[in-house]
């Protein structure tokens, strides 16, 4: 586990066991991930396959927060993570990573953190596992190119579905009253 310049967002990186056949690794292990700090319940795995160049997110729910482990189990994403906990002293502030299929690692994204990835080849399969049930009434977004966040996505225009193409800015996005810090 690493941490990363935002608090509570972890890199996992799982011990890799491979020989001429293959390999194999655990995604999940409940007692070694709770002692990293990731929460012991997850109620939902989610999956999606993207072609390169799709962009999905960057995606919250309110008030159903959710916090995700995430991983990309078959191609490359640029996975990102957003503060989005008002008040606090790094909001508005984001992390970026590689996931692959080549190294298995994973980013855990607290609840209070706007998520979003780049697929960076064909066929990449995405896989999460949340700590709250998808709430379609919760559902919120950041637009992915934000200004006042600032992300640096190795890509100028990518595919969006029209939902991602007209979220709002952070500073237009709903009063998110359960971040507030203290």
């Amino acid at each position: 586990m690493t941490p990363t310049s935002l608090p509570g967002v972890l890199i996992v990186e799982p011990k890799i066991y491979g020989d001429d056949r293959g390999f194999f690794l655990e995604t999940y292990h409940l007692e070694r991930f709770r002692d990293l700090g990731i929460p012991d319940l997850f109620v939902q795995d989610n999956q999606s396959r993207s072609q390169r160049g799709v962009l999905r997110g960057l995606h919250f729910q309110e008030p159903a927060q959710q916090g995700k482990l995430v991983r990309c189990s078959r191609g490359a994403i640029f996975d990102v993570a957003v503060d989005i906990r008002v008040g606090s002293p790094d909001f508005s502030k984001w992390f970026a990573i590689e996931l692959s299929d080549k190294d298995q690692r994973m980013l855990w994204v607290p609840p209070g953190f706007a998520h979003g990835f780049l697929a960076l080849t064909d066929d990449c399969d995405v896989t999460y596992k949340c700590t709250a049930f998808y709430d379609p009434p919760s559902e919120q977004g950041i637009i992915w190119n934000d200004p006042d966040v600032g992300i640096r996505w190795p890509i100028a225009e990518p595919k969006l579905s029209t939902k991602d193409a007209v979220a709002p800015r952070l500073k237009d996005a709903p009063v998110l009253p359960s971040y507030r810090a203290g």
